[in-house]
């Protein structure tokens, strides 16, 4: 299992060794233990510029997920999934929104965006789709506030 993160915004605390604890039980529990993945943590202004470039969408959002594969090939075996971009930004405002430790909706963040590129999708598809994408996340986020115990809500 190969996990790159990069930490490029300074005004929240990030813990790598963590986050990568938490990315590596994301894939264990999605039964992809050997994917391969990257993370980039941003501001808003960056996430904005990406958002913008990639998807044309000129706004700031919490994340966006870029897919190496799509189909029938996701999941299992030895897997270059793809790039999981956040805005520690948006999050840290989204955590205070909620009430909820800002960890906590990093790591939700971080969940979804790693169900995005295993082909869960609750924004081009029915309700049904995201319904089971929902679904999902909470069965996996019970897990992670199990493991991991500055979790303390879920977001």
């Amino acid at each position: 299992m190969n996990i790159q993160i990069e930490n490029r915004q300074k005004q929240q605390r990030v813990s790598i060794p963590q986050l990568r604890k938490v990315a590596r039980k994301i894939l264990s529990v999605s039964g992809c233990p050997d994917a391969e993945l990257s993370i980039l943590i941003v501001g808003d202004r960056r996430i904005r510029q990406i958002n913008r470039d990639y998807l044309q969408r000129d706004k700031s959002t919490n994340v966006i997920s870029f897919a190496q594969q799509e189909g029938e090939a996701i999941g299992g075996g030895d897997l270059l999934l793809g790039d999981v971009v956040i805005s520690a930004a948006t999050a840290a405002r989204d955590a205070a929104d909620a009430g909820v430790p800002f960890v906590s909706e990093l790591y939700f963040l971080l969940l979804h965006g790693i169900l995005h590129l295993l082909g869960y999708d609750h924004e081009r598809s029915g309700a049904a789709e995201a319904a089971r994408m929902e679904a999902r996340e909470e069965e996996i986020f019970a897990v992670l506030r199990a493991e991991f115990p500055e979790i303390t809500t879920a977001p």
